[in-house]
């Protein structure tokens, strides 16, 4: 089916406010959530994975060492990264100044794929963005390119790369004021989904609006009713109707 930016974001919204959490803001998570959506890379399907385990992790802020090279080890505690990264890319932006590049090892994290949005507002920002994370199952191997100029990045993915030390729960991040050699960084990988393919899925999204799964948009929506309306005499009078 066919939804409108507007009707996502609201729905994406009200599913995340009904969990109470402290740590995450709702506008930027469904902005995520549409960002992802939008370039058909299934945003809903990844919000609706993390909603099964959110009420359930941690609500505190993560810890942030920083090394002796200057970069940033984040401890998100088995949190989902959509709740923290906002915060997290703002602060190490700050630590860039006066540096040629950052790097950001985020350790104990979920729903890496919601980076996507977050990670493409670099680009305005002057800086190249470098993101590497696995998975315990298929594509095993990811890997995303934002370059200055672009505005989508390029993603690969392999399901047979033997990464060293690599673990499946973290994600690293590298930011330069430099462009990344792209074919030097992705020989190993198998798939690639290129910038213009994605450039035109978001293209052809803004004029016909935005293609969901029918059940994953069934599921987002009982969340958000689950979630958002308390079994008390205020919710009984109504809560509003989700589109």
């Amino acid at each position: 089916m066919i939804v409108s930016h507007n009707e996502l974001v609201a729905v994406v919204n009200k599913a995340f406010l009904g969990m109470r959490r402290t740590c995450g803001e709702a506008d930027i998570i469904a902005n995520m959530v549409a960002g992802l959506q939008i370039v058909g890379l299934n945003g809903i399907g990844h919000f609706n994975n993390a909603a099964q385990f959110l009420t359930a992790e941690k609500d505190c802020p993560v810890d942030i060492v920083t090394t002796d090279e200057g970069g940033l080890v984040v401890d998100l505690h088995g949190c989902s990264l959509a709740c923290h990264l906002p915060v997290v890319i703002d602060y190490a932006v700050e630590k860039m100044v006066g540096k040629k590049q950052l790097t950001i090892e985020l350790k104990n994290c979920h729903n890496r794929w919601l980076a996507y949005n977050e990670l493409v507002k670099l680009a305005a920002k002057g800086l190249a963005c470098k993101a590497q994370w696995n998975n315990g199952t298929a594509p095993q191997n990811t890997l995303y390119i934002l370059n200055q100029g672009c505005v989508s990045p390029e993603l690969f993915l392999s399901d047979h790369l033997d990464l060293e030390g690599c673990t499946l729960h973290d994600m690293t991040i590298q930011l330069s004021v430099n462009n990344f050699d792209i074919a030097n960084c992705s020989a190993d990988y198998t798939r690639h989904i290129n910038s213009s393919e994605l450039n035109r899925a978001q293209r052809d999204t803004w004029y016909d609006g935005i293609l969901v799964d029918d059940e994953e948009w069934e599921t987002l929506k009982r969340t958000a009713t689950a979630l958002l309306v308390e079994n008390s005499e205020q919710s009984v009078k109504g809560a509003g109707e989700l589109v």
